[in-house]
């Protein structure tokens, strides 16, 4: 049975897909969810577009929240956590704190060399995670 599940979310289309994945599990209503979210620090500057208008770390943290209350509606009862930092550390590091059964994390789908390029975080967080993890492809 899984007590804790850690489900990895950014404000993507793919947020969907993770919560359809989601109702296909055994869940019972002493299943704690964590929906996480992590924003880019200011020192490494992920996922910053440059050809994009800067986004102040407020925004993004407010668009974040009204995100993930959004999806929190659908799953009563979940928790949510926004963090700064690199992503896969982030996630791997709220595994370990929440002490996960589960981490559910979407992919982009990247595949050989652009994989290497761009860091895979789903395959990162797959390596050192504490749990299993369910990778959900688009």
């Amino acid at each position: 049975m899984l007590e804790t599940i850690l489900v990895a979310l950014d404000c993507s289309e793919m947020s969907e897909d993770i919560l359809d994945a989601i109702g296909d599990l055994y869940i019972t209503a002493t299943t704690k969810i964590i929906l996480a979210h992590v924003l880019p620090s200011p020192e490494t500057g992920q996922d910053t577009d440059a050809a994009q208008p800067h986004q102040s770390l407020e925004l993004l943290y407010q668009k974040a929240d009204e995100h993930l209350k959004d999806l929190q509606q659908e799953l009563k009862g979940s928790i949510i956590e926004i963090v700064n930092g690199d992503p896969a550390e982030e996630i791997i590091r709220l595994a370990n704190i929440y002490q996960a059964d589960l981490v559910i994390i979407g992919t982009r789908g990247l595949q050989g060399v652009d994989r290497i390029i761009e860091d895979s975080v789903s395959s990162q967080v797959v390596c050192d995670a504490p749990c299993s993890v369910l990778v959900i492809k688009p």
